[in-house]
């Protein structure tokens, strides 16, 4: 069966991007930074997004249950999103692709373009950048560790990772501009 456009594409990129993928993937020789970035990238299964959007009325009472209304359905969105780049582009996993480097952690799925934990991460850090930015400067440092997490694990390529960035920057953008659909009527 011949190979597709796109996985043609990704394995010329994937080429490019393993030295950068495996220097980034050695940082695991380090004691700490594999159980640190573990408990990152398994919070952000969704863990920790979803103890933030249960707390989110309590935190902020006038617009935090609108806002956690909010992350809870573009977060279905993104996952829709992810899954549906993922099995239509099929692009391998850095360590399926290249022994050299180390999973550091089970995946959840096969594929890696886009990463969905970033994605997820960048678009719920972009919509409480837009609504509660407070909150979203005090989570950045674990949004930022989720999307490091993914390369330092050997889960994702830095590309997926900057794509998954890019979709849900702008995912939490778009949303953004729907929360007065999701404040209640006064």
């Amino acid at each position: 069966m011949p190979a597709s456009k796109a996985s043609r594409f990704f394995e010329r990129v994937d080429q490019r991007e393993f030295l950068l993928c495996q220097s980034i993937n050695g940082c695991l020789r380090y004691r700490f930074v594999l159980p640190y970035f573990r408990v990152a990238s398994r919070l952000g299964d969704g863990w920790f997004w979803y103890a933030l959007i249960l707390a989110l009325p309590l935190l902020h009472p006038e617009a935090g249950l609108a806002v956690a209304l909010l992350m809870a359905t573009t977060g279905g969105v993104c996952t829709l999103t992810y899954k549906g780049l993922k099995k239509t582009l099929i692009r391998e996993r850095p360590f399926i692709s290249f022994p050299a480097i180390h999973c550091g952690t089970p995946p959840l799925d096969r594929y890696s373009f886009p990463s969905g934990h970033t994605l997820h991460a960048v678009c719920f850090n972009t919509l409480l950048a837009m609504t509660l930015p407070d909150l979203a400067l005090l989570i950045l440092p674990f949004t930022l560790s989720v999307a490091a997490s993914r390369v330092v694990l050997g889960l994702h390529y830095p590309s997926d990772v900057l794509a998954g960035a890019v979709i849900g920057g702008g995912m939490g953008t778009i949303a953004s501009y729907a929360l007065p659909t999701f404040m209640p009527m006064a």
